[in-house]
């Protein structure tokens, strides 16, 4: 560890559980930053957070602050990080990293003129099965991969202004859920070199439910489905010409897979044994990317280049099911 001293810049439900897993692997976490003061103090209470700031721009510019938790809203994110790089400070963002790719961009190269990290927080990438998926991946053992899915469904609240579907702020299943299956097929199989996506709006314009099919280098192919508005499995599956992965429920937290061969031989059983919900991870991740001089973040789980890819991805599939943001108009 570095012994960065950690800022949350709000406190929300996300920016709970984020703080509580830093506490779990005992990492410094000295000021949190609400847009009031009633808010920030609350927050500082519940975990023992010795500074509580009344807005943003004072925690920003604390100067016993070396990296901030930008946790708002998506389409705030730009924002937010911007002002926490423009002050100094090393960002990890909540995902989806910003609204579009633009945005990803903008703070990438903020960060790299300031030799600062701006890194996206897709808390997946950096837990213990994830790692030894990529270590099965890289052994050979599924031989050619030919396909992946992966699913991110939940029935959450339908109130038209609730934040899900809220598309001012930058509400959906897309950016919430779907994130996640895209992220995890492009940590597999990479870029895709063509999209085709649907999806159904609300009334709101907020997309409900996003499906895509995607290919990739090679001819492999990837599916993947969001919603807000139905309980579907959960689950993902990495398809291999000698054999296959198959995560358990729920496949993007902590969990098991195994590992089965064409035959129906079980190889391997993997079984996560994490304290907490596992945000630590990516928290520990940032610690170390910072100590190593990897500020550009290419040697991460899931590099800040490739943040800026996915963004552009997300702006495609957007594009393709007629959803645009206020802020973007």
């Amino acid at each position: 560890m570095t012994g960065l001293r950690w800022g949350i810049l709000a406190t929300g439900g996300i920016a709970a559980a984020f703080t509580s897993d830093l506490r779990t692997a005992g990492l410094d976490v000295v000021a949190v930053g609400s847009r009031t003061q009633e808010s920030a103090d609350e927050f500082a209470a519940r975990f023992d957070i010795p500074r509580a700031h009344g807005s943003y721009v004072d925690l920003a510019e604390d100067p016993e602050v070396d990296i901030i938790y930008v946790a708002t809203p998506h389409p705030m994110h730009h924002e937010d990080a911007r002002l926490a790089l423009q002050n100094g400070k090393h960002v990890l963002v909540e995902k989806a990293f910003t609204v579009n790719r633009a945005e990803a961009d903008d703070l990438r190269s903020l960060a790299a003129g300031k030799g600062l990290l701006a890194m996206e927080a897709m808390w997946t990438r950096y837990l213990p099965h994830m790692v030894r998926l990529r270590e099965v991946i890289a052994s050979g053992t599924l031989g050619e991969i030919r396909s992946v899915s992966a699913d991110h469904t939940q029935s959450l609240p339908t109130d038209p202004a609730h934040r899900i579907n809220a598309l001012s702020l930058g509400g959906g299943a897309l950016l919430d859920l779907g994130i996640y299956p895209i992220s995890f097929i492009w940590d597999v199989l990479g870029a895709p070199t063509q999209i085709t996506a649907v999806g159904r709006l609300l009334d709101t314009g907020a997309d409900a439910e996003v499906a895509t099919i995607m290919t990739h280098a090679g001819g492999a192919i990837s599916t993947s489905l969001s919603s807000s508005r139905t309980v579907g499995p959960n689950t993902a599956a990495v398809l291999g010409t000698e054999a296959r992965i198959e995560i358990d429920r729920v496949w993007y937290t902590p969990t098991s897979f195994r590992v089965i061969a064409a035959d129906g031989t079980v190889l391997e059983e993997y079984e996560s044994h994490v304290e907490g919900r596992g945000m630590q991870y990516q928290a520990l991740a940032a610690e170390a990317a910072v100590a190593s001089g990897d500020t550009a973040g290419a040697r991460l789980a899931l590099p800040t280049a490739e943040s800026v890819e996915i963004m552009g991805a997300l702006d495609e599939i957007r594009r393709q099911i007629g959803v645009v943001y206020p802020s973007e108009s």
